[in-house]
């Protein structure tokens, strides 16, 4: 099979073929048709994950997918040969396998029927931006009537965000360039910060002086770059990004951390249905072929990304 991979540490992702990965117990072998990316995975292709999770090589690149069920392991009983499936590849040791290829092996756990209509780049657009965008949310709990602002909400996970919190009847400040304006806001933000116009945090004060309730941060990577002082004293954070830590919210008199996204069935599914039944719109701005994934993940690296960038795999 055609896969995007490391074929060793250190070394640049390359497309080449590789054996078609053997069924195992609890798992599901999937015909991939689209495979979305990921910030995540420049930083495995970079081998920045390695100190935290044994890899094995070759290790093939990509989490999300969307296919059809080629097989399926012992154990499994809520898919079967034929579905067409949405799933997610675990970070779970040894990384190994992925989804940037003609198939992919993905845990049961991380595996859901896939709405007939769905098409296949939609839904691998979803599992784990979405559930990403999920778990920031409920980390800040935000009430009806809050602030929240969204700091990077031009991304995947944000565009997700945005519409969650909206359908929550909260206030979302989205920080976006001038061209996100309208996207943002069609997708529920009432007010766009331009953080290209100036710090964020004086622009949000300026709208509201007492400062936002909780921030969402999906970028920054140092404290510097995240606009805490947004926030009123007492507010809540949560954010995907390493940076702030504990000893730094502490500062600013607010709560929070980092959360990770648990793109499990039992979290993707319902994700999924809102998507089928245009509750949930899915930001697909690019569809590339598997050729030109390392295209994509170039865009992504860049922090250019527009809402969600699928791989299409042609098989």
């Amino acid at each position: 099979m055609r896969a995007l991979h490391v074929p060793a540490a250190g070394e640049q992702p390359q497309l080449s073929d590789l054996p078609v990965p053997e069924v195992t117990e609890g798992t599901v072998l999937v015909k991939v048709k689209a495979a979305g990316l990921n910030p995540v995975d420049n930083a495995i292709a970079a081998g920045m994950m390695a100190g935290m999770i044994p890899h094995e090589y070759p290790l093939v690149l990509g989490r999300d997918a969307a296919g059809v069920v080629e097989a399926v392991g012992a154990g499994v009983d809520h898919v079967a040969v034929g579905d067409e499936v949405i799933g997610h590849q675990l970070l779970a040791p040894p990384l190994r396998q992925g989804t940037l290829a003609e198939y992919a092996l993905l845990p049961a756990a991380a595996v859901t029927p896939k709405p007939a209509s769905l098409d296949f780049a939609t839904a691998a657009a979803i599992p784990l931006a979405a559930s990403a965008a999920v778990a920031t949310i409920e980390a800040v709990d935000p009430q009806p009537g809050e602030t929240v602002l969204v700091n990077g909400a031009s991304g995947g996970v944000g565009s997700y965000a945005v519409q969650l919190l909206a359908a929550r009847g909260v206030t979302v400040v989205a920080t976006g360039a001038p061209a996100d304006t309208d996207r943002l806001t069609d997708l529920g933000a009432t007010t766009v910060v331009d953080f290209t116009a100036g710090p964020v945090t004086e622009q949000v004060r300026a709208g509201y002086p007492d400062g936002v309730d909780a921030l969402v941060n999906l970028a920054g990577f140092t404290t510097e770059d995240v606009p805490l002082a947004a926030v009123r004293t007492g507010g809540r954070v949560s954010t995907t990004t390493n940076a702030p830590d504990a000893d730094a919210l502490a500062a600013a008199g607010l709560t929070g951390g980092g959360v990770m996204a648990g793109p499990l069935r039992e979290v993707v599914a319902p994700l999924v249905e809102q998507a089928a039944a245009g509750m949930l719109k899915v930001d697909v701005a690019t569809v590339l072929p598997l050729e030109q994934a390392t295209e994509g993940l170039a865009t992504l690296a860049s922090g250019q990304a527009r809402g969600k960038i699928v791989v299409r795999i042609d098989t």
